[in-house]
């Protein structure tokens, strides 16, 4: 049986729908890192979860018990689902100390004594155990974010809830917080992250939401949506493509047009001038000299891509007609000057289409 189950669930507000149709099931022990461009939903969707925002419509049951139902007492829901916010959320007013016991005082009934040594205990496991009489404003936001997951944990949950756990920090505190999280997955705590560190979810995570167009767009193991993923905004999102794509419908296309397009475009990306002349060089003898001179391949659908991950460079060329490779089947000086361009090319013939793929030699 899942521990949670969100059955088509919608958030509407006046002028914007975050969630249209969301359906999931998480089950304990799952990791769950939840990514996407800002906008998409993602922090909302958690908020619904723990009733923070009130769903337009759709269930949410946790543990057998519909929680978006009116007569759900959520006040016991949010003691098994804890939640870490970005802005940490800690009394200003209370000790680190105070901060860590008053949950499991005034919720759990634990004694003074009881909640003293259990916050202890979970300081000194987010190092922290030395600032147990200092205030939050005496702390760094590293520090104050590893309270926050000392104060989640005390209330002894079932799963954890943390958005975006590391927005708010400086990126040299980020490693400190992400680490006692991943303490958290090794001892089995179920959870959903919100994130934006990419790294830190394909390590960590058992399966991604990759959110989007209101919904949860992809999702699959770290290995299928970072390694592999099937739909076209996840690849775009996760390599952080940056791209240029035109349309070829005749022999007679404005080159030089075209020429000046890829040649804005890979300055405005900040490529160096050898890498856009060789980008415009393998466009030039792979489409003009070379596809373009056969009348059955049109429209020819080009596409450029900028990765910010890993620098790559790809032209990538789709048209119709026989198998047609520009490498094996071209001229002799166009074939040359690609290789030479080139640090890895690639075609393909499925179904009457033929794919045409150049890695460009990146001078960077």
């Amino acid at each position: 049986m899942s521990m949670l189950k969100i059955e088509h669930l919608r958030k509407e507000y006046p002028n914007v729908t975050p969630l249209k149709d969301v359906c999931a099931e998480i089950n304990k022990g799952d990791i769950i890192s939840i990514i996407g461009p800002s906008g998409t939903g993602k922090s909302t969707l958690l908020r619904c979860l723990n009733q923070l925002e009130k769903p337009t419509s759709g269930t949410v049951t946790f543990n057998g018990e519909v929680i978006t139902d009116p007569k759900c007492k959520m006040e016991k829901i949010r003691q098994k689902m804890g939640m870490v916010f970005q802005s940490f959320n800690l009394f200003s007013n209370l000790t680190i100390i105070e901060n860590i016991m008053t949950g499991p005082m005034k919720l759990l009934g634990k004694s003074k004594q009881e909640a003293f040594d259990t916050g202890m205990e979970l300081l000194k496991r987010v190092g922290l155990a030395e600032k147990a009489d200092n205030y939050p404003d005496e702390l760094s936001g590293g520090q104050k974010q590893r309270v926050a997951i000392a104060r989640a944990i005390a209330m002894k949950p079932e799963m954890l809830l943390f958005d975006e756990p590391t927005s708010a920090l400086d990126p040299t505190m980020v490693g400190e917080v992400l680490q006692v999280i991943r303490s958290l997955a090794k001892d089995g705590m179920t959870m959903m992250i919100v994130t934006h560190e990419m790294k830190f979810a394909r390590d960590v995570s058992t399966r991604v939401f990759y959110m989007d167009e209101g919904g949860i767009y992809e999702e699959g193991t770290p290995d299928e949506i970072f390694g592999a993923p099937k739909k076209e905004k996840t690849r775009i999102f996760i390599k952080r493509l940056k791209q240029l794509p035109f349309t070829i419908e005749n022999a007679d296309f404005d080159f030089i047009g075209i020429i000046s397009q890829i040649e804005i475009f890979g300055k405005d990306n900040m490529l160096r001038d050898k890498t856009v002349k060789n980008l415009m060089l393998v466009f030039e003898e792979t489409v003009k000299q070379c596809i373009s001179k056969r009348s059955d391949v049109f429209p020819i659908n080009v596409i450029v891509e900028i990765s910010e991950t890993d620098d790559s460079v790809t032209l990538e060329a789709t048209y119709n007609g026989e198998r047609f490779d520009p490498v094996s089947d071209g001229n002799e000086l166009s074939v040359s000057i690609i290789n030479k361009c080139s640090d890895d090319l690639s075609f393909s013939y499925e179904n009457g289409v033929n794919t045409f793929r150049s890695i460009l030699r990146n001078n960077k």
